[in-house]
């Protein structure tokens, strides 16, 4: 009988760790601290010059990009004609050419637009 209690417990344990291990709690981007601040036509330099390198260091990275909005619609932007930023919500009182602070996760190079694109992005200023 402590067998199988102990074989029961062993098991119920076992599963919600194989659970958490293969379904982690969602990354809230915004709350994270960027590990790179750079500007936006630096970034867009690194993938043209080596994409592989630059996508090993910045892919599923949380960066701070600085420039100039110039594209906006209804939940994202592009900055420096060279990044795409995707926002969760509504942008407001933003402006095309207006200097801009973001910070995103870095989702890869897409090289048929030619643009980095970037997601769960918040502005930082």
């Amino acid at each position: 009988m402590k067998k199988k209690i102990f074989l029961f417990l062993f098991s119920l344990c076992l599963f919600f760790v194989v659970y958490n291990y293969l379904f982690p709690a969602h990354r809230a981007i915004n709350e994270e601290k960027a590990q790179f601040n750079i500007e936006a036509s630096l970034l867009f330099t690194e993938f043209i010059e080596d994409s592989k390198v630059a996508e090993f260091k910045y892919l599923d990275q949380t960066i701070s990009i600085s420039g100039v909005i110039t594209s906006l619609n209804s939940n994202d932007i592009t900055v420096s004609n060279k990044i795409f930023c995707n926002f969760d919500s509504m942008l407001s009182k933003l402006k095309v050419n207006d200097s801009i602070v973001i910070k995103g996760r870095c989702i890869g190079y897409d090289e048929l637009l030619q643009e980095i694109k970037l997601d769960q992005c918040s502005i930082v200023k």
